[in-house]
């Protein structure tokens, strides 16, 4: 026999094994198929289990606080509900009153029923019994108010279960955990303001609830004060830069050049001419469309001083235009050129006649940090908007007024103190000006002054 036979010989009985093995695993996982358990009838799937965040901002639930749990389950086609069990963590209240079940059907759930059904409390257990099973297949809500979970905080696990119409009870499957914030000072605080006879009598007023309800001022003073670190971190920056930029800007208004001073008058004008929110809006909007990207910091930082170095030449300008031009003849008289006359004589009296304006101009920039909240800017009024959109009162814009008070009033009340310094400085020097005159026109008091003339 050739080799080649006794290899083609030996592949048919390689095949043949194959095939043995094959068929003798398929017949065991039949078996095994045939003797396994089967598998539950019942298939209710818990599709939505939360707490409506109670906390002044943000999504929080807070411990101690009345939230609203809200229990979505989908029905298999053929089960029908009798019976509704949930249970809370140990330590958690809840009431029945405003409790109740609601069927959800049609298309994106939009058409509901309200079955007839008793709510019963025992302990930490809330049971809900339908008068009637529910039709298969239902989708059922379940909501609960007044619930209060632990001042501890933490991952709250609820349990579920439901009864269908044979009297079976089986249990809810995938129970998500609520988180819970644990209930800090300043909640506690909080609630006891919210207590209180004295502020509850306040908040009977509808016009002093909506603007100054007490509750609402101290939970929002922490926030907005967050706000008022950003409005600072603003115009801190923002000022420092606009002050060399407009007293540059100054200087190419008055020097003798027409190009500089076209430059600086197109700049100023535009500045000026247009409102500062559509320059905030052109920069935080046309930038990234052109593919320019900054962030909102510092483009806020940089649009505010812009803005105010337009303002700012103006009054640079005029505070060097108010110099006599006889300081600047004698300086040259005295061999000094224009840059020593400037940085020596100009810019010192220029500075300090000026301070009352920039000090008036530093309180505007900070107030218009505020329209920096129309683009996004987490600054004091967006705080406050964040807070107002989600209590439906007008408290946390009063909140933030104090927050701009706090820095305008001090500021407005220095400016008021400078002006009245400079102005009385002035009057003493005109004054012993005017006494010199007159003792020297008398021929009292002290010689008269000798004067270097050319020609003696």
């Amino acid at each position: 026999m050739s080799g080649s036979d006794e290899r083609a010989r030996s592949m048919r009985a390689a095949r043949s094994i194959r095939s043995l093995a094959l068929t003798i695993l398929t017949a065991l996982v039949l078996a095994a198929g045939a003797f396994s358990a089967p598998a539950p009838a019942c298939a209710m799937q818990v599709e939505k289990l939360s707490a409506q965040p109670n906390a002044d901002t943000g999504s929080d639930v807070i411990g101690g606080v009345d939230t609203r749990i809200t229990w979505e389950l989908q029905a298999d086609a053929d089960e029908e509900v009798s019976q509704l069990t949930l249970t809370f963590p140990e330590g958690t209240t809840f009431t029945t009153e405003d409790a109740r079940v609601t069927l959800l059907s049609g298309e994106d759930l939009m058409e509901r029923e309200f079955p007839k059904a008793t709510y019963e409390a025992d302990g930490q257990t809330l049971t809900v019994k339908f008068s009637e099973p529910t039709a298969a297949g239902r989708y059922l809500r379940l909501e609960v108010y007044g619930v209060q979970f632990p001042t501890a905080g933490g991952d709250m696990t609820l349990t579920g279960t439901y009864e269908l119409a044979d009297g079976k009870s089986h249990d809810a499957q995938d129970m998500p955990q609520v988180k819970v914030r644990k209930t800090s000072v300043v909640d506690q605080i909080e609630q006891a303001l919210e207590s209180n006879p004295g502020v509850q009598a306040w908040n009977s007023n509808r016009f002093l609830r909506l603007f100054l309800n007490p509750v609402l001022i101290f939970t929002s003073l922490p926030i907005v004060f967050q706000g008022f670190l950003m409005a600072l971190a603003v115009v801190f920056v923002a000022f420092p830069l606009a002050i060399p930029f407009g007293f540059c800007l100054s200087l190419m208004r008055i020097s003798k050049s027409r190009v500089l001073r076209a430059i600086a008058s197109i700049y100023v004008n535009i500045i000026r001419g247009t409102p500062e929110f559509l320059q905030i809006y052109i920069a935080f909007f046309g930038l990234p469309l052109a593919g320019v990207n900054i962030g909102n910091y510092p483009l806020g930082v940089i649009v505010m001083a812009m803005n105010a170095a337009a303002y700012l030449c103006e009054v640079f300008r005029a505070g060097i235009q108010a110099i006599p031009k006889g300081q600047n003849e004698a300086a040259r008289s005295l061999g000094m050129n224009a840059f020593q006359t400037m940085v020596s004589i100009i810019i010192p009296q220029t500075f300090r006649n000026v301070i009352p304006t920039l000090t008036s101009e530093f309180i505007l920039l900070y107030k218009d940090t505020s329209l920096l909240a129309a683009v996004g800017v987490m600054e004091i009024v967006m705080y406050a908007k964040t807070i107002v959109a989600t209590t439906g009162s007008i408290t946390p814009y009063v909140v933030a007024a104090l927050f701009y008070l706090v820095i305008t009033l001090p500021l407005t009340s220095l400016v008021s103190k400078l002006e009245e310094r400079l102005s009385g400085a002035d009057a003493g020097t005109v004054t012993r000006k005017s006494k010199r005159m007159k003792i020297n026109n008398t021929g009292s008091g002290a010689a008269l002054p000798v004067v270097n003339r050319p020609d003696l």
